[in-house]
C-alpha cells in the first residue's frame, strides 16, 4: 500500500551494502608475513595449566600474558623467530617458531626448586585494589575525552572474513565456481578457526574535536575500499562511527553494554590480580590481570599494564567473557595502547578490535577485524569560528582525490605496511564479482532482507504482500514495482494495482519521490492511493495486506475502508537530527457495512452517508540528537541515539478547499528514549499526548492503536481491538525494562539457554467531546474511555533461539467489554545482539 510519509528503510541494491552493514556492526611495495601463535602453558610435572605466564618475542617489547586456563594468542609483524615464555618459580623457557605462520604449541614449564626462609603472611589488602582505586581517583585527568580540543591523523583498517567453513561448503555446488578463493585460507590464532577474507577498506583522515560546544569533523584524506565505490561507504569506514574508551564504567559492543575492568564499580564485577612490575617506555608500570566474579554477566577477562606515577592506562588487552549473554558474537577481543603526548597527558596511540559473528560457535560465520592508529596529536590546536559546522554536531568530508591514489603511495602513508594475505585480498574481491553466480547471490540475498527483487531498472516487491486474504477481499494478490537505483539516483517512481477475488474490485496506486540532497536530507514526495485502508494502527504494525497479518490474525479484519488519498510532502533536515516535514493532503474515506457513516436529522432519524472528506495540512517537527543512519540512495535506516527522540506534529483542516468538509487543529506531542540502567538492562519509555480542537467526525479522531493479531507490538495496545476506543484529547505512557538476563542467567537450568526477561505496562487515558458524535454516529463497536484509563501490563521472554520473544499480557480495564481478550500469549521475530 502506498502512504504518505517519510518513514524510511535501507536501500535495496547490493550485497556490497549488505557486506558494510555487517562491517559497520563493529563500529571497525612492502609487506609484511604475520606470524600467529596460539597456545597453552602448564606445569611440566602436575600438567596443570599456569595463568599469569609472561609470553613474548624474543628481543622484542611484543608479548602477553596466559589467561587463567593458561591460554594465550599472539599476532605480530614482528620477525622474531623465539619465544620467551617466564614465570616466578619456574625455569624460563625458550620456543622456536616459524615466522609467518599459524602455529599451535604445548608449553611446558620446569618448576624451579628455591629455598626460602620462613615467611609469616598476614591479611591485609589486595595491592590491586590500592591500584584501581588510585586508577578511577585520576580517570578525569587521564581520560582522553577530558581535552576541550584536540586533532590528529587517524589511520584505519577494517576486514570482514568468512570463518569455521568445512570441506563440505568448499566441494559444494554453490562455492566450485569460487574455488580459487581458497587459496587465501588462514588460520586465526585468537580462536582456532580457518577464515577467508573477504573485504578490507582502509582510510587515512585527519580528525578534529572540539569540547564546547562538540563538534567533531573528519576529513577522509584517502580511501581505498575493495569491490566497492562509494563515498557514502568511505564515511562510515572512518573513524567518526568507531569510538570505545575503557574509561567509560560501560563499554557497548554490539548494543550490549559491558562493564570496564577499570570501571568505579568494578569490584562489583571482578577479581584483580597484581601480577608484575616492568619499564614501559622507559616509564614504570603495573601489570593486573582481571577475571568476573560470576558467570553470564556482562564482563571481560583481561589484563592492564598501569603507570606508577600517574596511573594512567598504559596498554591494555581485554576479552570477552566466554558466557556472557550476547548473540552472535562469540568472541571480542580489544587491545589499545596509549602514548605520553608532550610529557604531560595520555593519549591513544593504536588499537586492535576482532569480533567473531557467528548462528552457532560450530556453523561459519564472520570475523570483523579493525585497526587504528593515530599520529600527528595536537592537544591544543586552533580552530577558525569558522571551521566546524554551524548545522551539524559533527561532519564527514571525503575528498575529491580520496580514492586516486596508486599503490606506492598507498605504501608511503600507511601507518603499517599490509600483510602479503591483506593485500591480495584487492584483488580477490575483484575477481569473485567478475563471476555472473555472485550477482544471482546477491540479487537473492537482497530479495530476502528488503523484499523486493531487482531487474535492471525495476524493483518487484515486496513479496511479503504479493498475496494475502481477508474478509471483504477474499484472496488478495497485489503487484508492487518501484525503479532501482539503475535507473536514476535522484528520483524514484513506484506503483501498485491489487485485486481481491471476493469484492471483485481493482485497488491501486502511484508515487514519486525526488531527493534534492541526501545529506543533510531534502526529498519531496508525491503519492495517490486508491486503495482499503484499516484506522486506527500504528506505523510498528504489519501491513494490512502483509501475509504474516493475514495467517497471524486472533479476530477477523473486518474493519477495512476504501480511501481515496491524494498526498505531497516535503522534508527538510535542517542539520543532522532535526528536520521539518511539512505535507498537504486530500482524503475520502467510504463508508462499509461494518463501518457505516450515519449521521442524525430531527433529532431522531438517521441518514446513511457514503462518504467524508478532508483537506488537510500538517507541519511535523523531530528532533534527534546526534542520530546516525545508513544512506541509501533514497532511503536510510537509523542507527538510533542515546538522547531523546522528540515529535511535535500539528495538523489543520481547511474547509472549502479541494473539497474538504471541516475545520480542526490536531496537535500532538511525542518523546521516545531508550537507555542503560547500570547494569539492569535497559530502560524505555514512550509518552504520546495529543488533542484535537474543532468539530471532527470519528475517522479522522485519534483512534487508538488496537492489535487485532498475535504479533507483539510495542507501539500499540496489544489486546485492545481494533475501532474499540477513540478520543479527542488522550495520553499514552509505554514503558519497558529489559533485564537482559540478569534473573535467568542465575539458575542453573535457565543460564544455557540466554533468554532474557522483559516487563512492561501501558497505559492510556483520554476523553471526548459530545460534538464528535453529532458529526457522525460512532460505530457499535467505537467508545469513549469514560473517565478510566485503558490499561495493560506484560511479562515476557526474549532472545529464545535468538530470534524470537514471547510476550504475556492481560487487559487490565475494560473487561466487560463484548468480544475482547483479557490474557494473550504474543510472539515476534527480532534481532537482538
Amino acid at each position: 500500500m502506498l502512504t504518505c510519509n517519510t518513514t524510511k528503510y535501507l536501500n535495496t541494491n547490493s550485497t556490497k551494502w549488505l557486506f558494510i552493514v555487517s562491517l559497520i556492526i563493529l563500529s571497525l611495495s612492502a609487506n609484511a608475513q604475520i606470524t600467529r601463535i596460539r597456545g597453552v602453558v602448564y606445569d611440566k610435572e602436575t600438567n596443570d595449566p599456569i595463568p599469569f605466564v609472561n609470553v613474548a618475542l624474543k628481543g622484542t617489547t611484543i608479548g602477553t600474558t596466559t589467561g587463567f586456563s593458561g591460554e594465550f594468542f599472539l599476532e605480530t609483524r614482528i620477525q622474531s623467530s623465539v619465544l620467551l615464555v617466564s614465570y616466578i618459580g619456574y625455569q624460563p623457557y625458550e620456543q622456536t617458531i616459524m615466522i609467518g605462520s599459524y602455529q599451535e604449541l604445548r608449553i611446558y614449564l620446569q618448576p624451579e626448586t628455591i629455598e626460602l626462609n620462613e615467611v609469616v603472611v598476614t591479611p591485609g589488602e589486595n595491592p590491586a585494589h590500592r591500584i584501581l582505586r588510585e586508577i578511577n581517583n585520576n580517570k578525569e585527568r587521564n581520560n582522553p575525552n577530558r581535552f576541550e580540543k584536540y586533532q590528529y591523523e587517524v589511520y584505519n583498517k577494517m576486514e570482514l572474513d568468512i570463518n569455521n567453513f568445512s570441506e563440505d561448503l568448499k566441494n559444494s555446488a554453490a562455492f566450485r565456481p569460487f574455488q580459487f578463493v581458497f587459496d587465501y585460507v588462514d588460520t586465526s590464532a585468537i580462536t582456532g578457526k580457518t577464515f577467508l577474507p573477504v573485504f578490507i577498506t582502509e582510510t587515512l583522515s585527519d580528525f578534529y574535536y572540539q569540547k564546547k560546544p562538540t563538534k567533531r569533523k573528519e576529513i577522509i584524506k584517502a580511501s581505498k575500499i575493495s569491490g566497492v565505490d562509494s563515498d557514502r561507504i568511505t564515511e562510515f569506514t572512518g573513524q567518526m562511527y568507531l569510538d570505545f574508551n575503557i574509561y567509560d564504567n560501560l563499554v557497548p559492543i554490539m548494543g550490549k553494554d559491558l562493564v570496564s575492568p577499570i570501571a568505579s564499580y568494578g569490584l562489583m564485577y571482578y577479581k584483580y590480580y597484581l601480577i608484575d612490575s616492568a619499564y614501559i617506555d622507559n616509564r614504570h608500570c603495573y601489570q593486573i590481570s582481571f577475571q568476573p566474579k560470576r558467570k553470564q554477566e556482562p564482563t571481560f577477562t583481561g589484563y592492564f599494564w598501569v603507570h606508577d606515577t600517574t596511573y594512567a592506562i598504559q596498554r591494555y588487552k581485554i576479552r570477552m567473557s566466554e558466557d556472557i549473554n550476547l548473540n552472535f558474537v562469540t568472541e571480542f577481543v580489544a587491545e589499545q595502547s596509549y602514548t605520553y603526548v608532550n610529557d604531560s597527558a595520555w593519549f591513544p596511540q593504536e588499537q586492535d578490535l576482532f569480533i567473531d559473528f557467528g548462528i552457532t560457535n560450530k556453523e561459519y560465520g564472520f570475523f570483523g577485524r579493525k585497526n587504528t592508529s593515530y599520529h600527528n596529536i595536537n592537544l591544543n590546536p586552533y580552530f577558525s569560528p569558522d571551521f566546524f559546522s554551524a548545522q551539524f554536531a559533527q561532519e564527514t568530508e571525503t575528498l575529491d582525490n580520496a580514492s586516486s591514489y596508486s599503490q606506492e603511495e598507498w605504501n608511503k602513508m600507511r601507518h603499517d605496511s599490509l600483510s602479503e594475505r591483506e593485500a591480495n585480498i584487492y584483488e580477490m574481491v575483484d575477481s569473485i564479482q567478475g563471476l555472473p553466480i555472485y550477482n544471482t547471490i546477491v540479487d537473492l540475498v537482497t530479495m530476502f532482507i528488503t523484499g523486493y527483487y531487482v531487474h535492471g531498472p525495476i524493483e518487484i516487491g515486496p513479496y511479503y504482500t504479493l498475496f494475502s486474504f481477508n474478509p471483504i477481499e477474499g484472496a488478495r494478490f497485489k503487484l508492487g514495482l518501484r525503479t532501482s537505483n539503475a535507473f536514476s539516483t535522484k528520483i524514484m517512481l513506484k506503483g501498485h494495482i491489487a485485486y481481491g477475488t471476493l469484492d471483485n474490485k481493482v485497488k491501486y496506486g502511484l508515487g514519486t519521490q525526488y531527493m534534492f540532497n541526501k545529506m543533510p536530507r531534502r526529498a519531496f514526495y508525491a503519492d495517490y492511493l486508491r486503495d482499503y485502508e484499516l484506522l486506527g494502527v500504528s506505523e510498528n504494525a504489519f501491513l494490512s495486506d502483509n501475509f504474516l497479518s493475514s495467517i497471524l490474525a486472533r479476530k477477523q479484519n473486518d474493519k477495512l475502508t476504501t480511501v481515496n488519498n491524494i498526498c505531497v510532502s516535503y522534508e527538510h533536515e535542517w542539520f543532522q537530527g532535526f528536520s521539518n516535514t511539512i505535507k498537504a493532503r486530500y482524503k475520502e474515506v467510504y463508508a462499509s457495512e461494518q463501518v457505516p457513516f450515519q449521521t442524525i436529522i430531527n433529532t431522531i432519524d438517521t441518514v446513511d452517508v457514503q462518504q467524508i472528506a478532508t483537506t488537510e495540512l500538517t507541519l511535523n517537527t523531530r528532533l534527534a540528537f546526534n542520530e546516525k543512519f545508513l544512506l541509501g540512495e533514497f532511503e536510510r535506516m537509523s542507527l538510533g541515539t542515546k538522547y531523546p527522540i522528540l515529535q511535535f506534529r500539528f495538523s489543520t483542516g481547511i474547509p472549502q478547499v479541494f473539497g474538504g468538509d471541516y475545520e480542526y487543529y490536531k496537535l500532538k506531542f511525542s518523546i521516545e528514549h531508550k537507555f542503560p540502567v547500570h547494569t539492569f538492562g535497559d530502560f524505555q519509555y514512550i509518552v504520546d499526548i495529543g488533542q484535537v480542537l474543532g468539530n471532527v467526525p470519528f475517522p479522522f479522531l485519534q483512534i487508538h492503536e488496537g492489535n487485532q493479531t498475535f504479533a507483539y507490538d510495542k507501539y500499540a495496545f496489544n489486546l485492545m481491538n481494533y475501532y474499540e476506543f477513540v478520543s479527542d484529547r488522550y495520553a499514552t505512557v509505554m514503558i519497558e525494562q529489559h533485564f537482559n538476563g540478569l534473573f535467568l542467567n542465575h539458575i542453573p537450568l535457565m543460564r544455557k539457554l540466554k533468554w532474557r526477561e522483559i516487563a512492561g505496562f501501558k497505559i492510556l487515558m483520554g476523553d471526548i467531546a459530545q460534538r464528535h458524535d453529532e458529526m457522525l454516529l460512532f460505530p457499535v463497536t467505537l467508545d469513549n474511555l469514560k473517565s478510566r484509563p485503558y490499561m495493560e501490563a506484560g511479562l515476557g521472554v526474549e532472545n529464545i533461539f535468538k530470534f524470537f520473544r514471547v510476550d504475556a499480557v492481560w487487559r487490565l480495564s475494560y473487561l466487560e467489554n463484548p468480544d475482547i481478550l483479557p490474557f494473550g500469549l504474543l510472539a515476534v521475530m527480532q534481532l537482538k545482539f
